[in-house]
């Protein structure tokens, strides 16, 4: 797992990853969709992502295609999902607990639905007064 997250860590990573995701992808069509990076840093990236078993790699003459992997995300995923969950279960306790503290909230007077709306009436303005030089 920790390699997992180290390697999704950097927002380079998972831009990588997101473009292999649907296709596989030689290192030179990803250093050109990037367009920023060396190719030498993009290589570095993806031999990150290899390592942690996100990306696979297949020889195809002198070059290397590279395409994305997955099922690694698997166990991240149940992670994050696990942790989310954790999350927003204590987020609800705390609301019922602080709703708990304060007491029940007042209720608002409701119009009778048979009866129109009130509206206010118009606002006028204050008569202008003349000026004299």
């Amino acid at each position: 797992m920790h390699n997992v997250l180290t390697a999704v860590s950097t927002p380079r990573r998972r831009e990588i990853l997101r473009l292999v995701w649907r296709e596989e992808l030689s290192a030179g069509d990803i250093h050109r969709a990037l367009g920023d990076v060396t190719f030498g840093a993009v290589s570095q990236h993806l031999r990150v992502l290899e390592s942690a078993g996100l990306v696979r790699a297949r020889r195809d003459g002198r070059h290397r295609r590279y395409a994305a992997r997955p099922a690694q995300l698997g166990a991240l995923r149940s992670w994050l999902e696990r942790m989310w969950d954790d999350a927003l279960y204590q987020l609800k306790v705390r609301a019922e607990l602080e709703q708990a503290r304060r007491g029940p909230m007042p209720r608002t007077p409701q119009p009778h639905r048979g009866s129109p709306p009130k509206t206010p009436p118009p606002h006028r303005r204050p008569p202008e007064r003349s000026r004299r030089s």
